[in-house]
């Protein structure tokens, strides 16, 4: 497990969905495995780093002992993927202040313009390996 880098991400909310399915689409190193903030796993590594567990306006990339919120999250996660978007990575190199603004309007919105669902996302049979359990 230590090899593999985590992301918790809101499970009830359709554009982190959308994004958890881009990034396992693109992962061709095998790099990250996921798991909901709303869940039992999810809530004790968000202890572990004594982040909020009640407030999910953000999600969460775990790097062995580091962690990485907002824009510097998915900056590091875009540099591993077989993705176009990779070429935003070199934009790690301003300032959080003037990146993580976009981020937050987005994250504010995001229940507005893309939905919600009434449940976390359950992983299919192909998926399962890939997301962590408890």
């Amino acid at each position: 497990m230590e090899k593999h880098q985590i992301i918790l991400f809101d499970g009830v909310c359709n554009f982190c969905n959308f994004w958890v399915n881009f990034i396992l689409d693109r992962d061709k190193n095998d790099i990250f495995r996921f798991t909901s903030l709303q869940s039992e796993k999810g809530q004790g590594l968000l202890k572990k780093f004594s982040l909020n567990t009640d407030g999910f306006e953000t999600f969460v990339l775990i790097d062995g002992d580091d962690h990485y919120l907002k824009s510097t999250a998915a900056l590091k996660i875009l540099k591993h993927l077989n993705s176009i978007l990779k070429i935003l990575y070199p934009l790690i190199f301003l300032p959080k202040f003037l990146r993580d603004p976009f981020y937050t309007i987005v994250a504010s919105y995001r229940y507005k313009i893309f939905g919600k669902r009434d449940v976390c996302r359950v992983p299919t049979d192909e998926e399962k390996e890939k997301f962590l359990q408890g």
